[in-house]
């Protein structure tokens, strides 16, 4: 990395690497996490068996949900959202297509996932008119949010689920991601 510009918070990295790893190439402006077999923000998401779907990156399931998990989301998160839902279908297969039935059943077994991802689908049809989008695109995006959401929402919850569920919003059910300059 160091070859390539960039340079590592090395303290960061040697508390955290075994987990994630952090690089920055300041006179770009921009920033590398390297997760280790799950990625850990807000909400983690298993990534090592799921690393074999597609070529290249995570799968689009996966994707989509690193940025659904964020609790503060940022305009550019938001955008990303858009972009993923624009340019890919729902479907319940890998790996060309977002695998809706992998969300869900992520959310299922996941309370806080779960709370997270639905509240960032609903603020997502929400804020769609807020961003300037052409309506056939702003129509096939709200569509797939919508899609999506109801498929969360059909989705078996687990017994862990229905247990967290009884106490809401009352816990956090979030962590919140370490920020490092």
């Amino acid at each position: 990395m160091a070859e390539l510009g960039y340079q590592e918070p090395e303290q960061f990295n040697a508390l955290n690497g075994g987990r994630r790893l952090l690089f920055f190439d300041e006179h770009h402006d921009r920033q590398i996490d390297v997760f280790v077999g799950a990625f850990v923000m807000c909400h983690e998401i298993q990534l090592k068996d799921r690393l074999s779907v597609r070529a290249n990156t995570i799968p689009l399931a996966e994707l989509l949900l690193t940025k659904l998990q964020i609790v503060e989301m940022n305009e550019k998160d938001q955008v990303d959202i858009y972009n993923l839902l624009y340019e890919h279908a729902l479907g319940d297969s890998d790996p060309d297509v977002i695998d809706q039935a992998r969300i869900a059943e992520l959310c299922a077994a996941d309370w806080g996932l779960w709370r997270t991802t639905t509240l960032n689908l609903a603020k997502g049809r929400h804020a769609l008119a807020q961003f300037n989008i052409p309506d056939e695109a702003r129509g096939k995006i709200a569509t797939r949010l919508s899609l999506l959401e109801r498929r969360i929402e059909e989705e078996p919850k687990s017994r862990k689920w229905k247990m967290r569920n009884r106490v809401g919003d009352r816990v956090k059910w979030y962590e919140e991601p370490e920020e490092v300059h």
